[in-house]
């Protein structure tokens, strides 16, 4: 049985959220230094998300309390989010992330995940339609959209490691936000992954990855793809799940050390898989053999993953975002 996200548990992860959004160090910034005038603090480069360790882990923390909010508005920690959102998402501290984009050096900052999940942000604030957030947003969101369509063109390859450079996670991601560019993703997607047949996830874990770049792909196509054409394409993808193959994508991670930063994304590996099983396995009639053992390995993943949310910084900035991702499925 699938745990499912209820009020205590959105109120610890929320919790957790809280702690470090607003944290400016230790920080990971992903900066280009044109001179010394660019070496400044995190807060000063980015007015609204220099918390939560690096730039894109506060983005996903604002996403997740969000979601949250929405999901839960009479829990604890509600004073506390409206607060944080009141502070941070000013049309000021917005500009001034508008205009950190243009600095020179900064025209593949975050791509693609973060960009990804700024716009996830972003089709989240819309569902708070009696607050100024999303309308705040707004200019960030587009100026992230903007890049999507002018790299998306030139992205001759795309990017099949399971860390941050993935390029179905950010479209995926993306996809909600950027509804009225469905065309370009679509076309995209199906150029960079449509081929794809017999995944053998033969390098699958590496001793970083916090995403699957396999099922990451398959729930980016079922995203992605017109109508009626993912099942054909999730067959040939990945023929033999009801024998449990390719093994590796269906036996959680092991995780040795997770004071190591690195080491500490396979608990995230943990947790998308989890999500990516739930995802796919929604995709498939309810008498399909396959449903079952898919539901399975995501109950299992979610076990290896979710007690390990906080307890050190390296998981405790980003890993609260993978539980609700995997707990909504």
């Amino acid at each position: 049985m699938l745990p499912s996200l209820d009020e205590p548990l959105a109120t610890r992860l929320a919790t957790i959220a809280l702690s470090h959004v607003e944290r400016e160090y230790p920080n990971k910034p992903g900066h280009v230094l044109n001179g010394p005038g660019d070496a400044r603090t995190p807060a000063a480069l980015h007015p609204v998300f220099f918390g939560s360790f690096d730039w894109h882990s506060c983005v996903h923390a604002h996403w997740m309390l969000a979601r949250l909010l929405r999901r839960f508005p009479g829990m604890e920690p509600t004073p506390a989010i409206r607060g944080l959102f009141a502070r941070r998402l000013t049309p000021e501290a917005v500009a001034g992330e508008v205009a950190y984009l243009a600095a020179p050096g900064s025209r593949g900052f975050e791509r693609p995940y973060g960009w990804g999940w700024l716009l996830a942000l972003a089709a989240e604030l819309a569902h708070h339609r009696s607050e100024p957030w999303s309308a705040t947003l707004a200019p960030l969101a587009e100026a992230f959209a903007q890049r999507f369509r002018d790299f998306l063109p030139i992205a001759t390859y795309p990017v099949r490691v399971g860390t941050h450079p993935n390029t179905a996670f950010g479209l995926l991601m993306a996809a909600d936000h950027m509804a009225g560019d469905l065309p370009l993703l679509r076309a995209t997607t199906l150029r960079w992954y449509g081929a794809d047949r017999d995944c053998p996830a033969w390098g699958e874990p590496s001793g970083d990855d916090f995403l699957s770049s396999t099922l990451i792909e398959a729930a980016c196509m079922a995203r992605l793809m017109p109508e009626g054409e993912f099942g054909p394409w999730f067959d040939a993808f990945l023929p033999r799940i009801a024998q449990g193959e390719p093994a590796t994508l269906f036996a959680p991670a092991r995780v040795s050390d997770r004071t190591d930063g690195k080491i500490a994304h396979l608990d995230g590996l943990n947790l998308s898989r989890a999500w990516c099983w739930r995802r796919l396995a929604a995709t498939l009639p309810p008498g399909d053999p396959r449903r079952a053992p898919m539901e399975a390995t995501a109950a299992r993943h979610l076990e290896a993953g979710l007690p390990h949310l906080a307890g050190h910084y390296m998981g405790e900035h980003w890993l609260a975002s993978f539980a609700v991702l995997a707990l909504e499925g």
